[in-house]
């Protein structure tokens, strides 16, 4: 049975660096068997289906794809629809009013973190910016823009040591639009 999963890739098409189509892309997702490929901008967010079950499978085979198509070793992050949802129906910034969502940010991790990385990661303090950590996730407020901040995917991922991406929040809703579009 074909279930439907959200793949998301750190750092393709940024600044001219690793650049890949996306229609040829989606080309080689169906190529591994994967159906009703869409993707959504340039920045590697792709929703599809697939009858394997495991995520982890799942990002080994992309990760082996996009090493052997393009010569990228590249972070790849499968989550399920649940999974989307459930990160941003958690998102703590998205209650309080004076924040502005267009600095929300959530930061996929590809597994949880050790307790005494997160303890480390939790006496950081470079306010405006803010963060609260989830399961699998950080959800991030880039106070000052996201340009200009502290925090990022490097930030999160040498303090946690765990690999990740990140996605506004424009984004995570434009997923989870078109996760439901997909079922």
């Amino acid at each position: 049975m074909m279930k439907t999963y959200i793949c998301l890739l750190r750092g393709i098409n940024v600044s001219g660096h690793k650049i890949i189509k996306m229609a040829a892309l989606r080309d080689s997702f169906e190529g591994l068997g994967f159906e009703n490929t869409t993707t959504y901008i340039q920045s590697g967010n792709i929703v599809f289906k697939s009858n394997k079950n495991g995520v982890k499978e799942l990002q080994k085979i992309i990760h082996q794809m996009l090493l052997n198509d393009y010569g990228f070793d590249i972070t790849v992050i499968v989550l399920r629809p649940h999974e989307l949802k459930k990160a941003s129906e958690n998102n703590p910034f998205e209650k309080d009013s004076t924040k502005d969502p267009k600095k929300f940010y959530i930061v996929f991790l590809q597994e949880q973190p050790h307790q005494e990385n997160i303890e480390k990661l939790l006496e950081v303090d470079y306010r405006p910016e803010e963060f609260v950590i989830g399961h699998k996730t950080i959800y991030f407020y880039a106070a000052n823009g996201a340009h200009k901040s502290k925090m990022g995917n490097n930030f999160f991922e040498n303090k946690l040591k765990v690999k990740a991406t990140s996605r506004n929040w424009r984004t995570v809703q434009k997923l989870l639009e078109m996760t439901r579009q997909a079922v």
